[in-house]
């Protein structure tokens, strides 16, 4: 399972030796995000000579996508927009880049593993399924997004989908002006680096480099694409479905031991979305593009709550907190310190009415979380079949600061 990393740029990573196993050259990596139980991992490479790799085969699922520079596979130059896709247990062929490229590279369900062979014609492993894939992904045509969200202006270009699993890469596109007001959880993981444009988000800026991954259920929104449109190379290992929710909000609290004014009561009012107002607000272009999301889903016959800043409304919590109170008074006040002296039999007189939390926990779960082999990773991928109960987000922390780009991103909702 990999971590949770949401908004960090490439800047914040340090550079390793390329783990390139069998290749003549030098290389560095940046390890955007790694699996320490099975070796997957997504990395930014940037070779600083020629580089080569004979015919061989992959220990995991491979992917090389080339974002300045040039490749050559099987004898054929490409550009940037180069993409290979190498199955693991299938014969590649030669693989070069030019000094100076650079390249996103993916291994997944496999460490680094090669093992050179003489040709492409050498035997495929017993479970090899699938055949390499190599796109000029430049000269390829952007497809609308049938269903892009509240608003029209989502492209994309497919660049592999896994038959079986469903797992996919893809280029995505957000036309300037493309919003969603509302936030979203989905079943698999989701993994974008962004290779052109900007977007402001509650989390911060995805701009050219930065990077994020979220396990499945991670709960994120709300975007706007900047001047020129946003695009990214995302990934999932799964069918990606949208599940929505709109009038979202976090409250915590704690009484302090050792920490805080006098050691009292601290109350944190605060969630990640509460960056959507103060020093770090949306700009009234942001605010006008998410109304106008809610403007077109109404047009469509949906049903969403306007869109506003945390800190500019009532906040949901402090409701639902109140809510809970008149739930309790309506019990009768029956705490600890109440001081009148009746029987709390049965005979009392009156009946206490049942306090509504809303939905247990265990209900909310996907059925198969406490069975599968993701029985204890509860940001595991899992098929979403027809009727199944939708599994709840999972909720995570606050924004941090990016110690070198000096801004803030964020690490999770």
């Amino acid at each position: 399972m990999r971590p949770h990393v949401e908004l960090i740029h490439e800047d914040d990573y340090i550079w390793h030796v390329a783990e390139l196993v069998g290749g003549e050259g030098r290389a560095s990596e940046r390890r955007l995000s790694v699996d320490e139980e099975d070796g997957s991992s997504s990395l930014r490479v940037d070779f600083h000579t020629d580089w080569g790799r004979s015919p061989g085969i992959h220990h995991a699922n491979t992917e090389y996508h080339v974002l300045k520079g040039s490749m050559t596979y099987g004898g054929k130059t490409f550009g940037p927009g180069a993409y290979v896709y190498a199955p693991k247990g299938v014969p590649t062929d030669a693989i070069t880049f030019t000094e100076g490229t650079q390249i996103l590279h993916y291994r997944e369900y496999g460490d680094a593993g090669f093992d050179r062979v003489e040709s492409i014609q050498a035997p495929r492993w017993s479970d090899a399924r699938e055949d390499v894939t190599v796109l000029d992904t430049a000269a390829m045509q952007w497809d609308a997004v049938p269903n892009a969200g509240p608003m029209p202006g989502l492209f994309i270009k497919y660049l592999h989908v896994d038959p079986v699993t469903g797992f996919y890469t893809r280029l995505v596109h957000a036309q300037e002006g493309w919003s969603d007001h509302r936030v979203a959880h989905h079943p698999c993981y989701e993994e974008a680096y962004t290779t052109q444009g900007r977007m402001t988000y509650n989390f911060g800026d995805l701009d050219l480099g930065t990077y994020f991954f979220r396990p499945a259920r991670i709960k994120h929104g709300h975007f706007v694409a900047d001047k020129g449109g946003t695009t990214w190379l995302l990934r999932s290992d799964g069918e990606l479905h949208n599940w929505y929710s709109e009038n979202e909000w976090v409250r915590w609290g704690a009484d302090a031991v050792n920490y805080g004014p006098g050691g009292g009561r601290m109350r944190w009012s605060q969630s990640t979305h509460d960056r959507a107002s103060g020093p770090s607000s949306r700009s009234e272009a942001d605010l006008e593009a998410l109304q106008a999301s809610v403007r077109h889903s109404h047009s469509l016959g949906d049903t969403d709550s306007a869109y506003v800043p945390h800190a500019q409304r009532v906040d949901p919590s402090i409701i639902a907190i109140a809510k809970a109170l008149d739930a309790a008074n309506l019990q009768g006040g029956h705490g600890q310190e109440h001081d009148h002296d009746h029987d709390h039999g049965h005979e009392h007189g009156h009946e206490h009415p049942h306090l509504d939390w809303g939905a247990s926990p265990a209900s909310l779960e996907h059925p198969h979380e406490r069975t599968d082999e993701g029985a204890y990773n509860w940001g595991f991928s899992r098929a979403i079949r027809p009727g199944e109960e939708i599994p709840a987000p999972i909720l995570s922390s606050l924004p941090v600061r990016s110690r070198s780009r000096g801004r803030w991103d964020g690490d999770g909702m």
